[in-house]
């Protein structure tokens, strides 16, 4: 999953309104020539793309019927921009479909289900946890090609000079670590993050959530939570904690400061693995320290899953949705999630794409030893779309311009609106 990513601007000029759409239109398909399907990819322009581009052109050889029209769209649009296309019968034949999208596109009928088809005959194959997160109401709506979480990674050396053996394993321990790295090196120890997504984790560690599924309840201003959300604040102040960051651009400055040596530690997700080997800090790749993000008062650590999958259009029609249907098996086939692991450093979300090979990249080790601790998400529609509300409350608690009680209140508020059916 992407949050935030300033890369995304170096695309969000691109012109999708010359991009044909293959649902119901067929675009230059002729009855002598091969069929053409139009997938909508997510991923990152600049590092990612290039990747499955080059994929699908090997499909396209090793299918020659059928041609692949590749449009990237820019992640924090593609949302709104297939919601609108679909509901209009001009989608895209295949999206790369963030896994909190899935359920509530399929909600609205806009997938269609994968059971018994091509595209799920390697099922058993994948990570079970992520075949469930594509599910709505008992059917798959999507296969999964790549999967995330987030973890506390940290630079090696400056853990090292401060006299720091091992990732700290609680937050407590996380804002003692980040004092000592400021004091032995002069750098801060931690910079946090403002957006609701990296700050789920410290639900987690109170046992909590924003909502509680199971018993249609918002929680997100429980005791619980208040608590999880004071440890957040909490780690935006005191030596070595770097202030709060509540600019546009904060997500890439965090970023900057970290590749570079000017932090010891960021929570961050593996999409931002060939950016670290960028950076100064880590030119040398087992500079990098990658950990499971700290505990809470509970003992419990953890973050959501995050990922991406492929799903087919319902609104095709049925030669385009065959095609489209043979393209998913090709792309998370274990070959192709190889080649993407390889070149891309993400995680593949079957473990026979797992190969000593890809596991020789430190980053992508690093990633899958804590994705057991990562927490899927709760099959709820809606759930993505909770931590709108939070993005809007949570840098105001943090630049101290509401209260941690009445920004919770508002968020819950508007939470409640999302999911009528709950209660308080």
């Amino acid at each position: 999953m992407r949050r935030g990513i300033a890369a995304t601007a170096l695309v969000a000029s691109l012109a999708l309104a010359a991009t044909a759409c293959g649902g119901s239109d067929s675009g230059s398909d002729k009855s002598d020539g091969p069929l053409t399907i139009t997938w909508w990819d997510t991923s990152n322009a600049t590092n990612e793309a290039p990747t499955y581009q080059a994929l699908a052109k090997e499909f396209e050889k090793a299918n020659p019927g059928i041609k692949v029209k590749y449009v990237n769209v820019p992640f924090d649009q593609a949302q709104n921009k297939f919601d609108t296309a679909a509901g209009s019968k001009g989608a895209p034949d295949i999206l790369r479909s963030e896994v909190g999208w899935t359920p509530a596109f399929a909600k609205k009928g806009f997938f269609l289900p994968l059971d018994g088809t091509e595209a799920l005959a390697d099922e058993s194959k994948f990570q079970s946890s992520l075949i469930e997160q594509a599910k709505y109401e008992g059917k798959t709506y999507g296969v999964p090609i790549v999967t995330d979480t987030l973890a506390l990674v940290y630079n090696k050396d400056l853990f090292e000079k401060a006299g720091i053996s091992e990732a700290p394993k609680t937050w407590a321990d996380l804002k003692t670590a980040a004092a000592t790295v400021k004091k032995k090196t002069g750098v801060d120890g931690y910079w946090g993050s403002t957006q609701a997504y990296y700050a789920q984790s410290f639900l987690y560690g109170e046992g909590t959530d924003t909502v509680d599924a199971t018993a249609k309840k918002v929680t997100v201003n429980s005791a619980a939570a208040k608590k999880a959300y004071g440890t957040w604040q909490g780690m935006f102040s005191g030596s070595g904690l770097h202030k709060a960051d509540t600019t546009a651009d904060a997500y890439a400055h965090i970023q900057d400061a970290f590749v570079n040596g000017k932090v010891a530690a960021i929570v961050q997700g593996p999409w931002e693995i060939t950016n670290f080997y960028k950076g100064s800090a880590f030119k040398d790749k087992t500079n990098l320290g990658i950990a499971t993000v700290p505990a809470g008062s509970t003992g419990k650590a953890g973050a959501p899953t995050g990922g991406h999958n492929l799903s087919v259009y319902a609104g095709s029609d049925k030669a385009h949705q065959e095609a489209s249907l043979k393209f998913l098996k090709f792309m998370t086939s274990a070959k192709s999630q190889e080649t993407t692991a390889l070149k891309n450093s993400t995680l593949p979300t079957r473990d026979d794409a797992y190969t000593a090979e890809v596991k020789a990249d430190p980053g992508i080790a690093g990633y899958q030893a804590v994705l057991a601790s990562a927490q899927p998400r709760p099959a709820l529609p809606e759930y993505s779309s909770l931590w709108g509300p939070l993005d809007t409350e949570l840098p105001k608690i943090a630049g101290g311009k509401v209260s941690l009680d009445k920004g919770l209140s508002n968020a819950e508020t508007a939470i409640a609106k999302l999911v009528p059916d709950f209660s308080k």
